[in-house]
């Protein structure tokens, strides 16, 4: 439930309203956008019954949060979240690419792909320290060390630094040395690891599972989201189905559904949906191209040499011209697509109405 608050509505009033809520055994979440304030309820609406909500100061209305979703919906937090991590922002515009290696193998390399891709305009720098995969004999990554190597390359270029957490056992491990905690694929309904994590104070970019549905992607968020952590970034990188031609089958319609169901940013990952290095850019491209608020890029001088997922990682100069193209693309989506075709718009007013 949500209380929309007057647009004459005081910082008094706002106070007022959330300390009623406390008293009446709920939490309360505040969301101040451009033109309203809304009042999010959280708990049972039924112990809520009978209480005089339209009449407290300020408010305007009482709406019921269909969607089981709530501090994910657009409805909790009408207006575009941006993500600021070190800097670096994300959403509402701000558009993020995310590059680097699959897995960190070499120190030479890690910072030869690091200063690489900030030079072709990647904002963060992502790299695999613990990486889960499909066979128990496969490469599991360099742990703490390969943690060292992130930091060390950060130190060298700036670049925030993005790594996979796997498991609860390792979140002291990896919170001392990353800037976002990246949940994969295989871990979005460890809904253990998503509680403890939401509890937590960094950003996290957390991936729909294999063959997930949006409701369920968006209910893992929710529990991120419920611990506390505002700072959530979704991800698709597509889903396995019957189509074979792909590695993963990726959405691009998700983007603009996701950006008007919730206020977070949304990211697309063409690495692991495609899987083939020569369809990763035209996916990246798609991606923008509907409004995505970024990319999650694998990137390595060596592909064959690479230790995790050689065949979907682009060549730094491959990445250079990508990143041109992104960068085009993005300018004209924020000059057409957000005002013509975006997700918050109706089709109506692109066909001449109101």
């Amino acid at each position: 439930m949500i209380l929309v608050m007057k647009n004459g509505a005081t910082e008094e009033d706002i106070q007022s309203v959330s300390q009623q809520i406390k008293d009446w055994g709920h939490d309360v979440t505040v969301s101040k956008g451009a033109y309203q304030t809304v009042v999010g309820i959280i708990g049972d609406k039924q112990d809520l019954s009978g209480k005089p909500l339209k009449t407290l100061s300020g408010v305007e209305k009482v709406l019921e949060v269909s969607v089981p979703y709530k501090k994910a919906s657009r409805d909790f937090h009408p207006d575009d979240s941006i993500i600021d991590i070190n800097g670096v922002k994300i959403g509402g515009g701000h558009k993020s690419v995310i590059a680097g290696p699959c897995s960190v193998d070499t120190y030479e390399n890690l910072i030869g792909i690091a200063k690489s891709v900030k030079k072709a305009g990647a904002t963060m720098l992502r790299g695999g320290a613990f990486k889960p995969r499909t066979s128990p004999y496969s490469f599991q990554g360099k742990g703490k060390e390969g943690l060292e190597m992130l930091a060390e390359a950060r130190r060298e270029t700036g670049l925030p630094i993005v790594t996979e957490l796997m498991s609860e056992q390792d979140i002291d491990l990896v919170y001392q040395y990353t800037d976002v905690v990246q949940i994969g694929a295989r871990n979005m309904q460890n809904f253990a690891l998503l509680k403890e994590i939401g509890k937590l104070g960094k950003p996290v970019i957390l991936k729909n599972g294999i063959a997930s549905t949006v409701k369920e992607h968006l209910m893992s968020v929710e529990y991120v989201l419920s611990g506390g952590l505002n700072d959530v970034i979704i991800a698709l990188r597509g889903v396995r189905s019957y189509e074979t031609a792909m590695r993963n089958t990726l959405d691009v319609a998700l983007v603009p559904y996701l950006q008007k169901e919730t206020h977070l940013p949304v990211i697309v990952d063409p690495s692991h949906s495609a899987g083939r290095r020569e369809f990763v850019s035209a996916l990246a491209y798609a991606g923008m191209a509907v409004g995505a608020d970024g990319a999650i890029i694998e990137v390595h001088p060596c592909p064959s040499c690479a230790l995790s997922d050689g065949d979907q990682a682009l060549l730094p100069e491959d990445f250079d011209y990508l990143m041109e193209k992104v960068n085009a693309l993005h300018g004209w989506n924020q000059k057409e697509w957000k005002n013509n075709f975006g997700a918050k718009k109706t089709s109506d007013s692109f066909l001449g109405g109101k």
